[in-house]
Order: C-alpha cells, then sequence, then structure tokens
C-alpha cells in the first residue's frame, strides 16, 4: 500500500520550508516501519523506491516544480532508475533521506536520491530518470525551467551519470522474450 499518510505528513511539514534552487538538496528524516519490512526484518528494496517518493514530491514542492505542474496541468513521470544498495535498515530504524537534481538534458531530468544510517552510512543510493509530460509526451526541461522563471544551466553531468544514460541506451527495448 502506498504510504499517503506519511506523504501528506511530509507535506504538511515542508509547506512553510524555504525555497530551494532547482540544485538544491532536500533533506527529510524518516523512520523504518513494520510496514516496511521484508521476511529478513528489515527494508524492502521495493518499499525503498516507494520511500524516495517522500523526498522527491517535496523537493519538487520547494524548487517550484509542483506549482508548474498545476498550472500547466502536466505531470511528472518516472522514466528510469538505477539504485545500489548497501547497508540494511532495519524496523524502526532512522533514517535521513537527501534528493537531489543532479542535472538534466533535453528530455529528462536526472534526480539523485540516497538513505543515511544514524551512524553516517550511506544505506542506499538511487538514480531516476524523471520526465514532465503533457498530452503530446515529454516536455523538455528548457521548457519546464522557463515555466518556472529558471534559467539555470544543467549542471555538467557527471561520468558515472554519463555511463549509465549510455549503458541505458545501448539496452534494448522491447526486452527480448523467450
Amino acid at each position: 500500500m502506498y504510504p499517503v499518510m506519511r506523504m501528506v505528513k511530509e507535506m504538511i511539514k515542508f509547506r512553510n520550508a524555504s525555497p530551494l534552487p532547482v540544485t538544491g538538496t532536500h533533506v527529510s528524516q524518516h523512520r523504518c516501519w513494520p510496514s516496511d519490512i521484508d521476511l529478513w526484518m528489515e527494508l524492502n528494496n521495493g518499499r525503498t523506491l516507494t520511500l524516495f517518493d517522500l523526498g522527491r514530491i517535496p523537493l519538487a514542492s520547494r524548487i517550484g516544480l509542483v506549482k508548474v505542474l498545476r498550472e500547466q496541468k502536466w505531470s511528472m513521470t518516472m522514466a528510469g532508475a538505477s539504485v545500489r544498495y548497501r547497508r540494511r535498515i532495519r524496523t524502526f530504524e532512522k533514517i535521513e533521506m537527501r534528493s537531489r537534481a543532479a542535472c538534466w538534458d533535453d528530455r529528462f531530468v536526472y534526480l539523485e536520491q540516497s538513505m543515511w544510517k544514524q551512524n553516517g552510512e550511506c544505506a542506499n543510493h538511487a538514480l531516476y530518470r524523471a520526465a514532465v509530460t503533457d498530452a503530446s509526451g515529454i516536455v523538455s526541461p528548457a521548457r519546464v525551467m522557463e515555466a518556472m522563471g529558471q534559467d539555470t544551466p544543467s549542471p555538467d553531468a557527471p561520468d558515472w551519470i554519463k555511463g549509465w544514460i549510455a549503458a541505458d541506451a545501448d539496452r534494448p527495448w522491447p526486452p527480448m522474450q523467450e
């Protein structure tokens, strides 16, 4: 089940938070609840992806994107993800989530998110390819930035993001059926 009440809590909690620049980092605190765990009593890998919403949506609000999405009747969708899991998050453990736009190109925004344990260790790290869409398809990040009143150029994509973009472009689509 989607954590609707947790999302509502995050949106209320950050409704008056100071605006962030487009490339700013949204930091939030969370806890691994029993509804988040798997059979091994740790944060489920799929639930991790869902919990990252709790960072992305408030980030979008704080940079002014949610307002523009509503005004323009646009939507935001995820077009790809790569996640690296490195440390277990156990039931009731507190984590800090960090969310930011790393860079963008002519079609997509690349969002970086991570969860950090109280001892300072990074538990997991995700790279998302996000798109803003309208009835005609993908809205270019340049057009989105213009609607947001921003003229911020994309930061240079780090080599590891460039590598992921290139590798994903080589990936066959649709996948083979056996």
